[in-house]
């Protein structure tokens, strides 16, 4: 029969196949990572592990809602997620969308809900001072199948190089 060392420092410790078996699985239960590559056609990504030592397979990002209504917003290359495995096999694992660090912060207060995007436009609501605020760095477009209504109990102001009413 073929012996194989079953020391602690052959098996971190834990002095079994089955001991180590069970710490591996147990500490790939939650963990994080970091976008390595990403398959938008198939909703899937790649997460780098351990600074780069450990690379899962393909596997699925958790969303709000995906099902007859659907969120989509795509974790990119680079961004911080949590792992979660059940039963510490990173075959079966999804990854959790994202985590702050002190250098992508997006807001300052817990009343604020802030979606900040890349070329620079905010969409911002403070449900304390009841304010939702946009500032799109680009075209706007409204599309409704029905009725729009816009009602104010204060003033409406309209500014623009040229405005168009009933064209």
């Amino acid at each position: 029969m073929l012996g194989v060392n079953r020391s602690d420092q052959a098996t971190s410790g834990v002095g079994s196949a089955e001991g180590t078996d069970h710490a591996r699985r147990l500490s790939n239960v939650i963990r994080y990572g970091v976008v390595a590559e990403a398959d938008y056609e198939q909703a899937l990504i790649r997460l780098s592990l351990q600074d780069g030592e450990i690379t899962t397979d393909w596997i699925p990002w958790i969303t709000l809602r995906a099902g007859a209504d659907r969120f989509w917003w795509a974790p990119e290359v680079g961004e911080v997620m949590l792992v979660l495995a059940p039963s510490g096999d990173l075959a079966t694992a999804v990854a959790l969308p994202a985590a702050f660090s002190n250098s992508n912060q997006n807001g300052d207060r817990a009343t604020v809900q802030r979606s900040t995007f890349s070329d620079g436009t905010v969409v911002e609501y403070d449900r304390q001072a009841h304010k939702l605020f946009m500032d799109v760095k680009g075209d706007v477009r409204i599309k409704a199948t029905g009725k729009v209504d816009i009602e104010a109990d204060g003033n409406v102001k309209i500014v623009g190089a040229r405005i168009d009413l009933n064209p």
